[in-house]
């Protein structure tokens, strides 16, 4: 199986390395650099920082306070730079094969002599599947899952355990339709920002001060219903189907996002589903509301799907600035990597503290 290059260091040489843009840890004599993985650590980025350049080794087998899942040891396996060697100077010279070439479950790492950068791998696809004996990352994903054989408990237990790849997996094999599934994070506001200013527009008649208080109320209806399709339709697990199709369809509608969760293409909502569930939406609003009021909510609650959509990928893809952004992404990454069941609120916890889903 193909390996990767590990380095010597020194205890002494590895405290150096305790700065937020350098920063690595050791555990169980192994060197890990975590300096990109620090933003995305569920706990945050400052407590990493904490026990830079230190050995962690004790307190993540502490059951109170660092209690880590598999997926965790996994992750932290791909960012393996090298060993530890007690008393030695001779550091960064393994002349030996052996001593190179370090055999893993993940695949192939490389090292950038001219950057002193080392590329930790991704998931290997092929050790995967024979592991997991789940998908084959190398092939579309939906016609695997409509002729899936799986139980709904082993599909739900094989989706939350994160993949991680450097492209975005082939969903379709047709490439139109392959097109439609992949949204970058800039088609959101160039696709809806017009519909907002149309519905602005429309309201308009209204004045300026009951429009602004039309534009609020349905950016706060969005919170609502940024909870509720997160939780009640991409989260129908308790009450999801054990059959083929319903698996497919909810792997389809966000499955693949718990599957592929750092996948830059399928991190914002693409138009076509967008538009499907904003039509019966909009509608309603109508048949519930004069249609010069309807359309000051509308244009609110667009904006707040804007905002919570690039705030979920900025979440996944970004060091976030402000407290709040820090905090969200968190809590957010802790609803992927730590408690699915708990945790639906993207750009607030109001409703999960409200509902009683807030994830600790």
């Amino acid at each position: 199986m193909p390996g990767r290059m590990l380095f010597r260091y020194t205890r002494e040489e590895v405290a150096k390395h305790n700065t937020t843009s350098d920063l690595w840890i050791i555990h169980n004599n192994k060197v890990y650099d975590v300096t990109e993985f620090a933003v995305d650590h569920p706990g945050g980025p400052e407590l990493i920082k904490e026990w830079g350049g230190k050995d962690v080794t004790k307190i993540l087998t502490d059951p109170i306070s660092h209690e880590h899942s598999d997926t965790a040891y996994e992750v932290l396996g791909e960012l393996c730079i090298g060993e530890i060697v007690e008393g030695s100077n001779n550091t960064n010279s393994l002349n030996s094969m052996d001593n190179k070439i370090f055999t893993t479950q993940s695949g192939v790492n490389r090292f950038d002599e001219k950057n002193d950068q080392f590329y930790p791998e991704n998931t290997d696809v092929n050790y995967d599947l024979q592991k997991e004996k789940f998908l084959n990352l190398n092939k579309p994903l939906f016609v695997q899952m409509f002729n899936c054989k799986f139980s709904k408990e082993f599909y739900l237990k094989q989706i939350h355990q994160p993949r991680h790849l450097p492209y975005s997996a082939k969903l379709f094999e047709n490439p139109w339709l392959e097109l439609l599934t992949k949204t970058p994070w800039y088609v959101i506001p160039i696709v809806w920002l017009p519909i907002v200013s149309y519905h602005i527009f429309m309201a308009s008649e209204l004045g300026s001060r009951p429009l602004t208080i039309l534009f609020l109320i349905g950016t706060g209806m969005w919170t609502l219903l940024e909870y509720g399709i997160h939780r009640f339709l991409f989260h129908v697990d308790t009450i999801l189907p054990d059959h083929p199709y319903a698996l497919c369809v909810h792997f389809t509608l966000h499955g693949i996002h718990h599957y592929l969760p750092m996948d830059k293409l399928r991190l914002v909502m693409p138009p076509v589903l967008g538009f499907a569930i904003a039509i019966p939406i909009i509608q309603l609003v109508y048949s519930i509301f004069p249609v010069s009021i309807g359309h000051g909510l509308i244009s609110g609650a667009v904006f707040g799907y804007i905002c919570y959509d690039l705030t979920h990928y900025h979440l996944h893809h970004a060091k976030p600035f402000g407290k709040h952004l820090r905090e969200m992404k968190t809590y957010h990454l802790a609803h992927h990597y730590k408690n699915y069941e708990l945790g639906y609120g993207i750009t607030s916890k109001i409703w999960d503290k409200f509902f009683g889903t807030l994830l600790d």
